[in-house]
């Protein structure tokens, strides 16, 4: 019989209150949100007072947990407010505020005692000291850069007790952690206040300049445009690696994305590090756990600085290797087992006799091709065309509310 091993935090991302409900539901221990300021996400949902009240009952019902990131870099006149703004976040019942700036941590520690704070990777933590450090300014949990490696996260956690929380998947910045400008400098909008233009991402053309005037492309014809951008980081791979160094919590990147990938990539990571730790020594790498991810995938995935400092391998500069294989159709809202009919709310276009895949909670799937669809009012439809209609049609195996329907593109 195996030994059970300490089971870290699955901690997701949710930009409005549908993606913190869902992540909940598909295996999230906990979930990080932004509030309407002071946040680095200024164009995901966001969330005002009153759905953080719905989102953390919700969670707290469930025995998870909601954090608030306010993790921006502030000027003069930025923090105006903010004591009153974590004093709001302590009393409706926030289980801890991410924060990076020095003044909006000195103010929350004054004008909201009893509120936990975590320290944003924005303030690129990279060794035990600098842990240390913030625990004697009384931060409970500190979220390092993505730039530390295994060995390190080993050697910090032998050091220290302060939590430490990682990312194991999602967007990698280009640049170093909290640190980038570019977005300043090409299009005027604050990366570190909340308006990254991700101009890292755009695609640029090179030239070889023989003089102020005469410039020649080095982009030959059919070729890609240059870009900065950097791989995915996935640690699905690795599950034995990154759970075994006692980090208390892994971090997925994306309040910006859909349900579709939350609910897809905790419900991955979920199953991975349950199977991991309720038997470590018999566990086995399972290759659909990643196929699964790249139902979702963006980009290409790597393992970021974990094991290695990036190379070209680690940046987008060609055609990707895969390309995302399905689309997020609708989700389930009802099922009748007398008739085998399930209703769903459309999210995207779908018709007869195309094949879909349907998925819940604990990495349960399964396929088949739609035969028929009816409208709200029992009308035979050919397509489901209009967002967010409510339309029926026959599964061949039972589903449950909440479960989402993926089409094959």
């Amino acid at each position: 019989m195996g030994v059970k091993m300490k089971k870290p935090e699955i901690l997701a991302p949710a930009g409005n209150l549908e993606k913190l409900k869902i992540a909940i539901r598909y295996g999230a221990d906990a979930v990080y949100i932004g509030g309407q300021d002071y946040g680095l996400r200024s164009r995901a949902g966001n969330f005002d007072f009153d759905q953080m009240q719905e989102g953390i009952a919700f969670a707290h019902d469930r025995d998870a947990k909601v954090y608030v990131a306010a993790n921006m870099v502030t000027h003069e006149g930025d923090s105006k407010g903010s004591g009153e703004f974590f004093r709001t976040l302590r009393d409706i019942g926030i289980d801890a505020v991410i924060v990076s700036d020095p003044a909006l941590i000195a103010i929350c520690m004054s004008e909201a005692p009893g509120l936990p704070v975590h320290l944003s990777t924005q303030s690129s933590a990279t060794n035990y000291k600098t842990l240390e450090f913030w625990k004697k300014e009384g931060l409970e949990r500190v979220v390092l850069a993505r730039e530390v490696n295994m060995e390190e996260i080993r050697e910090i956690r032998r050091k220290t007790d302060v939590e430490i929380e990682a990312f194991i998947h999602g967007a990698m910045c280009i640049s170093y952690s909290g640190r980038c400008v570019l977005s300043n400098h090409m299009s005027n909008r604050d990366a570190n206040r909340g308006g990254c233009a991700q101009s890292c991402r755009w695609k640029y053309d090179l030239f070889d300049m023989d003089d102020v005037a005469t410039k020649h492309s080095l982009i030959k014809e059919g070729d890609d445009p240059f870009s900065m951008s950097a791989v995915d980081l996935a640690m699905i791979r690795h599950i034995p690696d990154i759970v075994s160094t006692g980090i208390d919590s892994l971090k997925i990147e994306g309040r910006m994305k859909s349900i579709h990938y939350v609910s897809t990539v905790v419900n991955v990571y979920r199953k991975a590090i349950d199977t991991y730790c309720s038997d470590p020594e018999n566990y086995t790498f399972d290759p659909a756990w990643e196929e699964e991810l790249w139902k979702t995938a963006q980009r290409e995935l790597a393992s970021g600085f974990y094991y290695h400092i990036p190379t070209e391998n680690e940046q987008i500069f060609a055609k990707p290797r895969k390309i995302p294989q399905y689309t997020f159709a609708a989700q389930v809202i009802d099922y009748d087992p007398s008739t085998k009919m399930a209703t769903l709310q459309q999210r995207n276009n779908f018709g007869v006799g195309e094949a879909v895949e349907f998925y819940g909670p604990g990495l349960i799937h399964h396929k088949q091709v739609i035969e028929a669809i009816w409208d709200e009012n029992g009308n035979a439809i050919d397509r489901a065309p209009n967002a967010m209609m409510i339309v029926k049609v026959k599964v061949d195996h039972p589903v449950d509310p909440y479960y989402l329907m993926r089409k094959k593109r």
